[in-house]
């Protein structure tokens, strides 16, 4: 008896670790002072020397139910970007910049090849986000996980002077609500998709004239990175005064998350064309329009909150940076919380 007829092929993981290099290779940045391999990343801070008070900001997540969609159509080269992008969108949220990320996979059996896929899109988030992939870890976990089968999760770290924090302690009556826009479901709410849409092949290669391409396609739509595009707009001289990340719980319960006591978000529900994916889970599922807003992103990932002066400013740094951005809303007075109109 050995450790391979237990299920765990040592073998099986160092070539893992060989087919992913030249992914991983292709988002070091030069404070990176460690090789892959080792036991643990070392990140230098001296570039980061001259802020007044440099913070560190941290955010770590999964991908969630959205797997099951992989699994079921076979296609891995995406998933790793939903996983950084969970991670880097709330540290942009707070006004940070990515510095590095680690992933973490657990499977029932490592195929090298499938693992070393997977990591191709979790380098490729990292890109997107400017973030170097510094270590992460496969885990071979026979009879805890289907053979076929894994999880994904990871953690970044960023970093921003704290005076430049994006707190949202000062968004006021008067403040502009832009949203920038979403690629889709992003990565949260699947359970639900699941229970909507057969999880069967064959549904999923429906191709759908309203979506332009197949089922499948739609929902595994790669998570936005909004890391270029909240640094444009500071860049553009901006001060982002509130901002939040729309993840599970939609525009009810993130929304808030970014505003003082004492004020409240009203959303015009016609500000911007919710996407098309969002009205065919609606209409298949039955789902009431309030259930809709209250689980996912309707078409807006990130909600800023301005002052009036700085929204053509930021809209335009939106589109410099290659995205789209919508007036949605404002901030009035009144019981925290988010109105829909």
């Amino acid at each position: 008896m050995d450790y391979k007829n237990a299920g765990v092929d040592i073998e099986a993981g160092y070539k893992s670790v060989e087919l992913m290099k030249k992914h991983v290779q292709a988002t070091m940045r030069p404070e990176v002072l460690t090789n892959i391999g080792g036991f643990s990343g070392a990140f230098s801070l001296k570039k980061f020397k001259d802020m007044e008070n440099p913070t560190l900001v941290s955010g770590t997540d999964g991908v969630g139910t959205k797997l099951k969609l992989a699994f079921l159509l076979d296609k891995h080269d995406t998933i790793g970007i939903d996983c950084v992008a969970m991670c880097v969108n709330d540290i942009a949220c707070a006004g940070g910049e990515p510095l590095y990320f680690l992933d973490y996979i657990a499977c029932g059996k490592n195929f090298p090849e499938k693992i070393a896929t997977i990591v191709s899109g979790v380098a490729e988030g990292c890109k997107q986000s400017d973030a170097a992939l510094i270590g992460g870890e496969t885990a071979e976990m026979p009879g805890f996980y289907p053979e076929d089968e894994y999880d994904l999760a990871g953690f970044a770290v960023g970093i921003v002077d704290e005076k430049d924090l994006i707190t949202g302690k000062e968004v006021k009556p008067g403040d502009v609500l832009v949203g920038i826009a979403s690629s889709g479901v992003h990565s949260n709410g699947y359970s639900l998709v699941r229970k909507v849409f057969p999880m069967e092949k064959e549904k999923l290669d429906t191709y759908y004239e309203e979506l332009g391409r197949t089922l499948g396609e739609a929902l595994l739509e790669p998570t936005k990175i909004y890391v270029k595009a909240l640094r444009s707009v500071r860049e553009a001289g901006v001060t982002i005064k509130g901002c939040s990340h729309i993840t599970g719980g939609g525009f009810y319960e993130n929304i808030p998350r970014m505003l003082p006591d004492g004020v409240k978000a009203v959303v015009k529900k016609d500000s911007y064309e919710v996407p098309a994916i969002f009205k065919l889970l609606a209409k298949e599922g039955g789902i009431e329009e309030e259930m809709m807003y209250n689980t996912y992103n309707m078409g807006i990932g990130m909600m800023l909150a301005l002052d009036p002066k700085d929204v053509e400013k930021a809209l335009k740094a939106v589109e410099a940076a290659g995205e789209k951005a919508y007036v949605v809303g404002e901030i009035v007075s009144g019981e925290k919380g988010v109105k829909l109109c």
